[in-house]
């Protein structure tokens, strides 16, 4: 293990600093890609550190490098149930036949060294013998009276694993800023590791805005509305492993907003709100945002999902998303979800697209990027094929339950004839 974390970039010290990176900036328009090159300046993973034992470590980040304290295998050892022999007593064309001098067994060498025309049976996993460097697969081979005929065609070195193949020791086994997944359990065990490094978990609180909200169990009155916002919010940020402080809903004043913001900014490393954030939806919740922290409203150039709030109030990173229920899901898996994860000290890993040919036309004018709720399947002959599920209005929750994917249009794309080919961001392992 390596004694600290690669120090991560500086932070610049404000968003107007982050902004300037831009080439040109309109936060009426702005398009998805500059708001993501904004986020992501902005931001530095948390600092603390803490050591937990392997099976509690799934899902965490690791905090430091992990260095391999032995060589894997440590031996070189048969890869195949067989026969360890020296290729040097083969021949290439004439079945060869050596005595037998014993069995390996895995955990179990063989104490003897086999001289010239011996060979020794081997098991999956056994350390080769000195001086061999060649399995024969058993079912190739004849073992009769202590003596093993070969055929030819033996090639050398076959079906041997050999030391440090897989790792050698001091070689890195994990990077920092790795999401410790199952395999890597069973990596960290197979090196005799108990515990990890890993950052601390992130704090984040969320909240929905709105006088219309009502609580599961309230009664609704005219105009009124479940808050769905905070659970689908919650199943996201369930899916990254942090520690979630859910503030409920907070109504239209500004009294009450302003404390919940405040409450917020002090216990959690991230804000993320939802609704209040449209142009003339609040005033008073700019106003607000000036004078507790750091904050821009943008239009973002995309659909759904236009509204979108950054920032930062005292230590925490700030998120307005908006108040249509798709439009919260898209705009937390394209901004929030990504700056979240570098907070947490994950490496970079860029959203990684499948590309499925559309089955109906689908229209789109460049200048925006769309996100359309889609079903993904496999055609009759073989390639990924999407549909997207109906209507595409922000409120419609349940097209987002029924979809698989999302098919991305890209800010430049135009509109895409059927059976023309589009990038596909799959569900699976991110809902």
């Amino acid at each position: 293990m390596t004694d600290r974390p690669s120090d991560p970039p500086e932070a610049p010290a404000s968003l107007a600093d982050a902004i300037g990176c831009l080439s040109s900036y309109d936060p009426g328009a702005l398009p998805v890609d500059d708001a993501c090159r904004v986020i992501a300046r902005l931001l530095r993973p948390v600092a603390a550190i803490e050591q937990v034992a392997i099976r509690a470590s799934l899902g965490r980040i690791l905090a430091h490098d992990i260095l391999s304290p032995i060589s894997v295998p440590a031996h070189d050892n048969s890869a195949m149930d067989g026969f360890a022999v020296r290729h040097a007593d083969l021949v290439a064309d004439t079945p060869v036949r050596l005595r037998l001098i014993g069995t390996a067994l895995a955990g179990k060498p063989l104490p003897q060294v086999p001289g010239p025309g011996e060979a020794v049976r081997v098991m999956t996993g056994a350390v080769m013998p000195t001086g061999t460097d060649t399995v024969v697969i058993q079912e190739v081979a004849r073992e009769q009276d202590g003596f093993v005929t070969v055929p030819p065609g033996q090639e050398a070195g076959q079906n041997r694993r050999l030391k440090g193949e897989d790792l050698t020791a001091g070689q890195p086994a994990l990077e920092a800023g790795r999401l410790i997944r199952p395999a890597d359990l069973g990596l960290l065990a197979s090196l005799g590791i108990a515990e990890v490094p890993v950052r601390r978990r992130l704090r984040v609180a969320i909240f929905s805005t709105g006088d219309e909200l009502r609580s599961i169990g309230e009664p609704l009155g005219p105009g009124q509305v479940y808050d769905s916002n905070r659970y689908t919010l919650h199943g996201m940020l369930a899916r990254l492993g942090v520690d979630l402080i859910d503030m409920g809903v907070v109504r239209d004043d500004p009294l009450a907003l302003e404390a919940a913001i405040r409450a917020a900014a002090g216990s959690a490393d991230a804000i993320i709100s939802s609704g209040g954030v449209s142009v003339g939806e609040a005033d008073f919740t700019r106003e607000i945002m000036a004078r507790l922290g750091d904050v821009a409203f943008w239009t973002i150039a995309m659909r759904p999902g236009r509204p979108l709030a950054f920032g930062r109030i005292g230590d925490a990173v700030y998120f307005g998303l908006p108040g249509n229920p798709v439009a919260v899901m898209i705009t937390f898996y394209f901004f929030a979800r990504a700056a979240l994860l570098r907070l947490m000290g994950a490496s970079e890993s860029p959203s990684v697209f499948t590309r499925a040919r559309s089955r109906e036309f689908l229209r789109k004018k460049p200048g925006r990027t769309e996100y359309q709720r889609a079903i993904i399947t496999r055609s009759p002959d073989g390639e990924p094929e999407v549909r997207t599920t109906g209507s595409q209005g922000s409120g419609v929750l349940r097209s987002m339950s029924r979809a698989n994917c999302i098919v991305v249009l890209h800010h430049d794309q135009a509109s895409v004839p059927e059976g023309g080919w589009v990038d596909c961001l799959l569900f699976d392992g991110l809902v």
